[in-house]
Formats: C-alpha cells, sequence, structure tokens
C-alpha cells in the first residue's frame, strides 16, 4: 500500500514521512479463549472492541476510558492479548474501519484494532490527528465481501508525518480547539435539524386536529388489508423491478434504478405487485418510511420490510403517506412493537387497525393536504440547508487536519477561523 495510493494528501507534507511503526511499537490485541470460562472471572482490565466503537463514530472522542467489557489478567496471560499503556494510540481495523482514540488508562483491545505506543519521536495526540485524516482513504482501501478489513501487513505501511516534536504538540493543540469548535457547531446544526423534525410533526398533529375529521381506522380507508413482499429475493438483472426500504427516500428519483429480482420469485407474491397510487410504507426497522407510488414503478414488488397499502378511490394518497410519515402513525407503531427489540417488526393486523383523525370528505382531504404540503416543504428546505452546512462543516473539518498535519500552513500563526467563514452558530 503506497503513500500515494493510501493517502496521496501525505506526499504534499513540508517534512518528511515515515512509518509509523519506526517511531511508535505496534500491536494489537486478540480475544482470550470464550470456552475457558475461568478466563472471564474476575476481569479488571479495560478491553476494547467493536462494541466500544460507537464512542469514536463522531470523531469527537480523543480519549477512550470506558469500555463495555472487561478481561481478566489470567485471560490475557493465556492469549495474544497485551495490557497497552495509557497513551497508546488505537485504530480499528474491521467491520469499523478507521476510528480512533487515545487510551486513557492502561487497557487491552481485540483482534479488530491495531494499536501504536508512540517512542520519543512521536505525540499520541498528533499521531491521532493524522489517522484522522487518513479515515477517509482507509475506509476506501479496505477490502473483504462480508466485512471490509485492513490487514496487518497493510496496517505496517501506514506513515505519518514527522515535523520536530514541540511542532507535533502546537499542531495538536490547534486541531484539538479548531475541530471541537467546529464540532460544537455541528452538535447545533443537528440540534436545530431535531427541533425543525418536532416542530414539524407538531405541525402535522394540529393540522389534522384542527381540520373537520372523524376518527377511524386505517384499515377503512383500504380496499384490501396491507400486505408485505418478497423475503427472499433472488435478484436478476432485467427482472422484476424491486422496491426497498431506502428507495422510499425517493421514490419518483429511484424509479429507473431499482433493484430487479427474478419474475418467478416475484409470481409468488401477487397481492404485493404496486399499482401506481399505492402507499408504500417500512415496516421493519425504521417504521413508517411512506411514498406514493408513481405510475413508472407500477408491476414492481416489495421486500419484506415494505407494506402495500392500497387506498380507495375517495381517499388522497399524498395526505395518508404524510399521515404515516408524523408522529401519529410512530407513536401507535412504537406501542405495537415495542422499544427494546433490535428490529422492530409491525404486524400487518396492527397496522389495519391504528386509529387516525381523517377528514370527511373528499374536499377536506385535498385542502388538508395542501396545507401540510406547504408545511412539509418549507421544512424541507431549511433541513437542506442544514444539512449543506453539516455535509461542508464536515469537509472542512477533514481538510483542516490534513493540511495542519502536512504542515501547508503555520498553526502558530493561523487561527483556522476560515474553516468556519460564512456559517455561525
Amino acid at each position: 500500500m503506497t503513500e500515494s495510493r493510501l493517502a496521496p494528501w501525505l506526499s504534499a507534507s513540508r517534512w518528511p514521512t515515515a512509518p509509523i511503526r519506526l517511531v511508535a511499537r505496534l500491536g494489537s490485541g486478540h480475544t482470550p479463549s470464550r470456552s475457558k470460562p475461568e478466563y472471564w472471572e474476575d476481569c479488571t482490565v479495560p478491553w476494547i472492541t467493536l462494541a466500544d466503537v460507537w464512542q469514536l463514530r463522531d470523531g469527537q472522542t480523543n480519549v477512550i476510558t470506558e469500555t463495555k467489557e472487561m478481561v481478566s489478567p489470567l485471560g490475557l496471560a493465556n492469549s495474544a492479548a497485551v495490557k497497552h499503556p495509557a497513551g497508546t494510540v488505537i485504530l480499528s481495523r474491521t467491520a469499523s474501519v478507521g476510528f480512533s482514540a487515545i487510551m486513557g488508562r492502561d487497557m487491552a483491545t481485540s483482534q479488530d484494532f491495531a494499536t501504536w505506543t508512540c517512542g520519543p519521536k512521536l505525540e499520541p495526540r498528533f499521531l491521532l490527528h493524522a489517522l484522522r485524516g487518513m479515515a477517509p482513504d482507509l475506509k476506501r482501501v479496505a477490502t473483504g465481501s462480508t466485512h471490509k478489513t485492513i490487514y496487518m501487513p497493510g496496517i505496517e505501511q501506514l506513515r505519518v508525518p514527522l515535523p520536530p516534536l514541540e511542532e507535533q504538540r502546537r499542531i495538536a493543540d490547534f486541531l484539538d480547539e479548531e475541530t471541537t469548535r467546529i464540532d460544537q457547531i455541528v452538535v447545533h446544526r443537528e440540534q436545530q435539524r431535531q427541533l425543525l423534525q418536532s416542530r414539524q410533526e407538531a405541525s402535522i398533529r394540529h393540522l389534522f386536529q384542527e381540520a373537520n375529521t372523524f376518527r377511524t381506522k386505517l384499515k377503512f380507508l383500504l380496499t384490501s388489508r396491507p400486505r408485505y413482499g418478497v423475503l427472499v429475493p433472488k435478484f436478476e438483472e432485467g427482472g422484476v423491478k424491486f422496491v426497498r426500504v431506502n428507495d422510499l427516500l425517493d421514490l419518483p428519483g429511484r424509479a429507473q434504478n431499482l433493484t430487479t429480482i427474478a419474475p418467478e420469485v416475484s409470481a409468488q407474491h401477487p397481492t404485493t405487485l404496486v399499482r401506481a397510487g399505492d402507499v408504500l410504507v417500512s415496516v421493519v426497522g425504521t417504521l413508517g418510511r411512506a411514498a406514493v407510488a408513481p405510475h413508472s414503478i407500477a408491476g414492481a414488488n416489495v421486500n419484506r420490510a415494505v407494506a402495500v397499502l392500497r387506498p380507495k378511490a375517495n381517499v388522497n394518497r399524498q395526505l395518508l403517506a404524510a399521515w404515516i410519515n408524523a408522529a401519529d402513525f410512530q407513536e401507535q407503531a412504537l406501542l405495537a412493537t415495542g422499544n427494546d427489540s433490535a428490529q422492530r417488526t409491525l404486524g400487518m393486523e396492527d397496522m389495519a387497525n391504528f386509529s387516525l383523525q381523517w377528514p370527511s370528505d373528499e374536499a377536506s382531504q385535498t385542502e388538508l393536504a395542501h396545507m401540510v404540503l406547504r408545511s412539509t416543504e418549507f421544512t424541507q428546505r431549511l433541513e437542506c440547508t442544514l444539512r449543506r452546512q453539516i455535509t461542508t462543516l464536515t469537509e472542512r473539518r477533514q481538510a483542516l487536519i490534513t493540511a495542519a498535519v502536512t504542515g501547508q500552513f503555520d498553526v502558530s500563526t493561523a487561527s483556522g477561523r476560515n474553516v468556519t467563514e460564512g456559517v455561525t452558530v
């Protein structure tokens, strides 16, 4: 894995680069045998595993001190696991590739991590920022069909710029401060997005409550009971179009590029062949993501995680989809499935018996649908702006890290404020 293939930006370093293993002791971890109960008694050593990666995903946790699991000294003594000293830098290299942190105390890791214990020429915080600069590159070159992995021979080739140690510390101080500031703005933007979603849910609920409506059950708005689709698809090029949960995010836009399945498999599920105007709704995992089927996907079939609702002729499809996407449906789905399931699955009979406030005539439905659409479009425009700002901040954060660790500017005189120019909290 050459420097130019992994991280082309390293070639712009004003300082020489060196394999990290030459300036830091490279290590890894192991899992003591689960078949030996005595290895898992009196566990006192923090043990970093993939179950702890959630702490590292946002790149805002520099030091890790708590782990989900502990390992025993006996387990360490009878396996290839090693207790690394505080200050050791870790990098996840399997399944969740490219997440990094510094050990806040003496800890061990599973085999899913590479570790570097820095020598006198390398500052751990500088190495941490350099690894975070490489994270997108590491994900790109990871291999494997089931779980993407960076294998240890590749880890051995990873390089780091080597400015003087004092300069490394200045760069780390600068990046600690500036990335924290950017992260705070991102947090504010995410909070604003959540407030927008809450506002939208409250707005739709209010619109339904204030309209001329009556209480009914979902099944009375449909011509037949809801049905879910193909459990075990057989993918085949040029076959029957196949709608999955993520397709519901933009069904008209994805209509021409849907995955296709074998016609004989689709034929086994004739009741879920889609007609234009059907309302498709996610019923496994992500519940209540809904979209109206356009003419361009008529004849398609759906995944097991997607249910087909066929509204009566006098039911406004867009309004029904809007209600499914809103809080009233979500609250009933949560009650029906419970909130402690790893993969919530909504039963068809349960969904059919959901209750809702519904306009009493078609004119009222049309008027309410227009009001809901206006409210939704306004919220979507604001949310789109926030998403663009978050994306821009994330890109600039990454660019700031790579520029700083390669010495593209002098951190002792740079303020870093230009990275968020035009974006305020």
